[in-house]
């Protein structure tokens, strides 16, 4: 897979305006009531992983879910990063 230029990746976040440029990732943060929720909806972000079998980075705070999607091995955001940024929007929106 090969990177997206920026203007590629500008113009695909386009459906998924929630998720922000960052670097070599993509991110969107998502809040919740209390950790509970926000580890109910991890446990979700893993189902979409794992059957995409590309898995984001996470940070978990007491109500908040940062997601970070990025393609290592290509070494910046690709085509599969937005695929799996709008599989997580459809658990959220």
């Amino acid at each position: 897979m090969e990177v997206l230029s920026k203007e590629d990746l500008k113009r695909l976040l386009k459906r998924t305006p929630e998720w922000e440029i960052d670097g070599k990732k993509i991110i969107r943060t998502v809040e919740f009531d209390g950790f509970t929720e926000a580890v109910d909806f991890l446990n979700e972000v893993a189902e979409v992983a794992e059957d995409e079998g590309h898995h984001p980075d996470v940070d978990i705070r007491y109500g908040k879910v940062i997601l970070m999607l990025t393609t290592h091995d290509a070494g910046g955001v690709t085509e599969a990063d937005v695929e799996v940024a709008k599989r997580l929007d459809n658990l959220i929106d």
